[in-house]
């Protein structure tokens, strides 16, 4: 496995994959509207194919990551995935690390604390103000959950 800058891909190779994982480009969160397409960073590849994908924002001393897929669970490319974040937002002179996921994503919530971020804020109802901008946000997860509140995760570097 090869891990790259996202621009290094073609546009239409990062749009296809936001549309297949995402059903579309666009992250509506509570932080912002992101195009995931023209954020910067990296792509873990097997043989040109995309394995998993991290897109994240830096500003004033902080990097929101924006969006993390693996599509091979257990076999590290998440991790290698954020390393790499957390490597570029150092470089940069960021000085923490932040991440919002819902309520209903219990897989995310485990990952980023047993990587040593902690939850530091739970805005209630704020996936209601999303659906506003993005009505195809499902109301229940596909553990049953019902998707309604954000959780802020951070990371001091």
């Amino acid at each position: 496995m090869n891990v790259v800058s996202v621009m290094e891909l073609k546009v239409k190779e990062r749009v296809g994959f936001f549309l297949r994982h995402w059903g579309g480009t666009e992250m509506v969160i509570s932080t912002g509207i992101h195009d995931c397409v023209n954020l910067d960073g990296f792509a873990c590849l097997e043989d040109s194919e995309i394995l998993g994908l991290i897109t994240f924002v830096m500003g004033n001393q902080e990097c929101e990551i924006i969006s993390l897929d693996s599509l091979r669970e257990g076999v590290g490319i998440g991790s290698s995935l954020l390393g790499k974040v957390e490597e570029e937002a150092s470089i940069n002179g960021c000085l923490s690390l932040s991440v919002i996921t819902t309520n209903d994503n219990l897989h995310a919530l485990g990952f980023y604390q047993r990587r040593g971020f902690q939850l530091v804020e739970l805005k209630c109802n704020a996936v209601e103000t999303a659906r506003i901008h993005k009505p195809s946000i499902p109301y229940i997860a596909e553990n049953g959950i019902p998707i309604r509140d954000e959780i802020l995760l951070s990371k001091h570097l």
